[in-house]
């Protein structure tokens, strides 16, 4: 039985199958660099759940890495290019991974993690010739172009999601966002079956060290074209759906805002026609940019409402959000939805409180190693929250109206502020800080920190403040602005009241 990029290039010899902004592959191509992958995965040491980690920006190797990883076998660890090399050791180590995968941009880094975590094995692509990785033509050149056996079974992507300590959890993908099956092979044979493959070329748009642009690994998995944005660009991504005739995408509300700040000349310029069934997720949407861009686009935006933890708890259609503008829409097995005060007692439909989700499977959240965080998450077993405030509407309708926990939503990324303040304080002219999330038009919020100087008559340059931070966190976890007070009102406890701290930043309409 021919795979199923080789039972493609049959019945499609001439489509392109893959490509991004240097390369573009035919899916003979695919079935001849997925079989390498794979096999070349296979023949690693093995150990007991086989981990390989990509380190890298968007390109036609980074979702072949995650594909042929699959299919060989061995559960892919996305990390984010943003991260510094202590920071990508940390994911390394924790996960377990005994290789890693990384591009031109990240050799550099990914060689000083690999070499702090101890990992024997980096790959790279297009990289420049480096002591200490394989270039990945000598790897895949290594390798044979026989089809892989297939009678393994899946394993899902191994995920990292900010942390409150200051460290990053570690969380397999959820059964409702992981395909499943007993064999590989019938993990293929159902993501040719599952919602996107019903669709034409599917287009990523965003980092593929997220869920939501991960979906074209699935895709292509399922047999339907992908083209690979190296990175968004507003403009960029209109001409991709007009030269190929993109029908489905994955974005975030941030891509929205800057879709529709281009100019009317611009937007214009661009049949977005193809267009069937774009996934919204990563934070809420506001209400003029959904209606902004329904009436650009048409009834084509599904929205999800979840986390990287449990995947979707709540799904939206066009039509439905129409009627009910502003909601996330209704749970989704298996998930049910519930709404509690302060102490945890059941509210009312229409009511503001706590908002819960009840996970029928007992699931809830897992966090690898770490059953103390995962208990923390929960309000019973099953029962577990993302840390926001909200209600349900007598039809059952879930609306987002606040967040009860630490976190900033900065375009679709979650920030945990506690990994900014730890790293601050230890600036010698810090004597105190609490970061905090403010208004940003483009991105939802910002990160901002909130600085006691330790000579208060002389504080430091806010500049100076942002790149210390810079030069030991990934950039897009420090803050973006400094502001200098002389105390944070701390209690007796040492606790800080941040919605206090961000009164002032907000507008009563949208009170933090």
């Amino acid at each position: 039985m021919p795979s199923f990029a080789a039972a493609r290039s049959i019945s499609n010899p001439d489509q392109i199958a893959l490509r991004d902004h240097l390369q573009e592959f035919n899916w003979s191509d695919i079935d001849r660099i997925l079989n390498r992958i794979a096999n070349g995965v296979l023949a690693l040491d093995p150990t007991p759940v086989r981990r390989v980690a990509i380190f890298a920006q968007n390109s036609a190797e980074t979702l072949l890495a995650h594909l042929g990883g699959l299919i060989g076998g061995a559960s892919t660890v996305p990390a984010s290019f943003h991260l510094t090399a202590p920071e990508l050791a940390y994911i390394l180590e924790d996960s377990g991974s005994t290789v890693l995968f990384v591009g031109p941009e990240t050799a550099r880094t990914g060689l000083e993690a690999a070499r702090l975590a101890r990992i024997p094995l980096v790959i790279g692509w297009r990289c420049q010739p480096a002591e200490g990785v394989v270039h990945w033509n000598d790897w895949l050149d290594r390798a044979s172009t026989q089809p892989p056996p297939l009678d393994h079974a899946p394993r899902a992507n191994f995920m990292y999601t900010s942390g409150t300590t200051g460290r990053p959890k570690g969380t397999e993908l959820p059964p409702t966002m992981f395909a499943g099956g007993a064999t590989v092979e019938e993990h293929l044979e159902r993501l040719a079956r599952a919602p996107f493959a019903l669709f034409g070329t599917h287009l990523v748009a965003g980092p593929l060290y997220h869920t939501g642009p991960l979906t074209g690994v699935r895709v292509l998995g399922g047999g339907k074209p992908v083209v690979v944005l190296p990175k968004f660009d507003a403009e960029a991504v209109l001409a991709a759906i007009d030269n190929y005739k993109v029908e489905s995408s994955v974005l975030v509300p941030t891509h929205f805002i800057r879709l529709l700040a281009l100019p009317e000349d611009i937007r214009k310029k661009y049949n977005t026609r193809s267009l069937k069934f774009v996934f919204h997720t990563g934070s809420a949407c506001p209400v003029d940019v959904k209606r902004g861009m329904l009436d650009w686009w048409g009834p084509v935006l599904y929205e999800a409402y979840g986390a990287t933890e449990v995947g979707t708890t709540c799904a939206i259609s066009p039509y439905d959000w129409l009627k009910h503008p502003g909601s996330v829409g209704k749970p989704v097995p298996p998930f049910s939805v519930l709404v509690t005060d302060d102490q945890g007692r059941e509210l009312p439909p229409g009511t503001e409180g706590r908002l819960y989700f009840r996970d029928s499977t007992g699931r809830g959240i897992v966090y690898h190693n770490d059953p103390a965080k995962s208990a923390a998450a929960h309000l019973a077993p099953g029962i577990f929250t993302l840390g926001e405030i909200g209600y349900v509407d007598s039809g059952g309708f879930v609306y987002i109206t606040d967040r009860f926990s630490d976190m900033v939503v900065s375009g679709g990324v979650n920030i945990y502020p506690a990994e900014s303040e730890s790293v601050i304080l230890r600036h010698p002219q810090v004597d105190d800080v609490a970061c905090i999330g403010v208004p940003h038009p483009v991105m939802g919020e910002e990160l901002k920190a909130i600085v006691v100087a330790a000579d208060p008559g002389k504080p430091p340059p806010a500049q100076e403040i942002i790149s210390f931070c810079k030069a030991n966190l990934a950039h897009y976890k420090c803050p973006k602005s400094v502001d200098f007070v002389a105390d944070l009102g701390r209690t007796a406890a040492g606790k800080v009241n941040k919605k206090k701290l961000k009164a002032p930043y907000w507008p009563e309409s949208r009170s933090p």
